[in-house]
């Protein structure tokens, strides 16, 4: 049981080392703090105790995955209007015909100069982004 502490203490550090541990809901995190004080517990002694905590946060964690793997797929494409490709395109400074090369190049060379640390706006940096997004996706529909 004393592997299994060091495991779930790891498993608790290596979450918070990638930052997935501020994508948890506060669900997630009571029931990794349950887990971690179930270990815990059993490996001071203490199993009947210990035990129900861990067994009640792997059956959380069994469920969630369950519930989420329906939502896993990519989300349906968006009807993009002609508007907005029209719109994206000049913003980046790009033609037509632009393959998701360019449409990246002339995104870096935009983002350089309007990018919030170099004294741009945020508003504006996540338009140059939203553009890229959307000009690359229409490319990868037209292949």
């Amino acid at each position: 049981m004393g592997l299994l502490a060091l495991a779930l203490i790891g498993l608790a550090a290596w979450l918070i080392w990638t930052g997935r541990l501020q994508r948890m809901s506060a669900k997630d995190g009571m029931a990794l703090g349950a887990a971690l004080v179930g270990a815990v517990v059993a490996a001071k002694g203490k199993p009947l105790i210990g035990a129900p905590l861990l067994i009640g946060a792997t059956l959380f964690f069994l469920a969630r995955g369950r519930r989420d793997k329906g939502k896993a797929g990519k989300p349906a494409p968006q009807p993009v209007s002609s508007h907005a490709v029209i719109d994206a395109r000049k913003l980046l400074g790009v033609g037509p015909d632009a393959d998701a090369r360019a449409i990246r190049a002339a995104h870096r060379r935009l983002i350089a100069s309007v990018h919030p640390d170099k004294g741009g706006t945020e508003a504006l940096a996540a338009q140059i982004n939203a553009a890229r997004d959307l000009l690359i996706g229409e490319v990868e529909q037209r292949r």
